[in-house]
């Protein structure tokens, strides 16, 4: 057995008479890297990707937003503008992410239970844990 090729190493290159030669660019791109695992990268930063849990408020905090919002209703001709402060589930996994909105209260729907700002923010009256009230109502 011969080493290094040695047997083969000298002859001259292949070219087909009957296929065109490939230009470089082509040949360069059946060599170039691909995802093995598409989706891959994207699966582990959302498991990666922090959540918050629900917090559960008691019935004296529930008492306290309930009432708030009833003022704000009496006042709402006030345009009055409010922080609002409320927990937004994840689409995606289990918890999600407390979110402050900021705005003009446009109409408290106490049947659909949720605060609609100006901006078109609704909000679930059952997911908010604080209410700040900027200015409107004195």
């Amino acid at each position: 057995m011969t080493k290094s090729y040695e047997d083969i190493i000298n002859l001259p290159r292949h070219v087909s008479k009957a296929r065109p030669q490939m230009p470089a660019m082509n040949r360069a791109a059946q060599f170039a890297p691909f995802a093995a695992l598409t989706g891959y990268e994207a699966a582990i930063k959302e498991t990666a990707r922090l959540t918050d849990q629900r917090i559960e408020l008691d019935e004296y905090v529930k008492d306290a937003i309930n009432n708030q919002l009833h003022v704000i209703a009496e006042r709402i001709e006030d345009r009055p503008e409010i922080a609002v402060t409320y927990f937004q589930p994840d689409p995606k996994k289990d918890g999600g992410a407390y979110v402050t909105a900021v705005g003009i209260v446009k109409k408290i729907d106490a049947y659909g239970r949720v605060v609609i700002l100006n901006k078109g923010t609704m909000i679930p009256i059952a997911e908010i844990i604080n209410i700040d009230v900027r200015c409107g109502i004195h």
